[in-house]
């Protein structure tokens, strides 16, 4: 107890002063409160981890050591497959990447109906290229059945036939009437 304590109990300024002082020397051995809590909370949860420890060992010594083995082969050979399954599908990407380079440099104009001629069963990579596709390629743009699905400029004139915009259509060789009254007054006169 404090002094202000046992002067609330009636006790005189000297009675209190050596009251607490007395108090103060018989605790001198024990441990504050707010120690003792906080071990007893370090003991409880001590104890449960404890306790925790002895269920997971428990269920350890049930355990089948060669069942985790073929778990243990189980789950190495789905990851060895999820491998190569990653692999095959990152290599096609590359394929797919490389063949769609190549068709964009050919000038295609759909690249997907252009893709749906070529024969990419047996389509390697080498580097960032495909084997045997500028050959491929070369042919569908030289064919006259897929030329057309390529941008390709020829150097041949078009032979179109017909009117030329600027030329006279006139072969009767009079001079072209000014006005509409001249060319009603001409059309009837060539017809009369």
């Amino acid at each position: 107890m404090k002094k202000e304590d046992f002067l609330k109990l009636g006790l005189n300024e000297e009675q209190a002063t050596k009251a607490a002082e007395a108090s103060a020397e018989e605790l001198k051995g024990f441990i504050p409160k707010s120690r003792f809590d906080e071990v007893n909370e370090q003991k409880k949860k001590l104890d449960d981890d404890i306790k925790t420890r002895d269920k997971q060992l428990e269920e350890l010594k049930k355990v089948d050591a060669e069942g985790l083995k073929a778990q243990i082969e189980k789950l190495q050979d789905e990851n060895k497959t999820a491998k190569e399954k990653y692999q095959a599908e990152i290599k096609q990407i590359q394929l797919d990447n490389a063949v769609e380079k190549a068709l964009i440099n050919a000038k295609a104009k759909n690249t997907k109906a252009v893709k749906a001629l070529l024969d990419l069963e047996k389509a390697e990579l080498d580097g960032e290229t495909v084997k045997g596709l500028d050959d491929q390629i070369k042919k569908l743009i030289e064919g006259e059945n897929s030329k057309f699905l390529f941008d390709v400029k020829t150097d041949e004139k078009s032979n179109f036939k017909g009117i030329k915009p600027g030329e006279k259509t006139d072969k009767s060789g009079g001079e072209q009437p000014k006005t509409l009254a001249d060319a009603i007054k001409s059309h009837f006169e060539t017809k009369g």
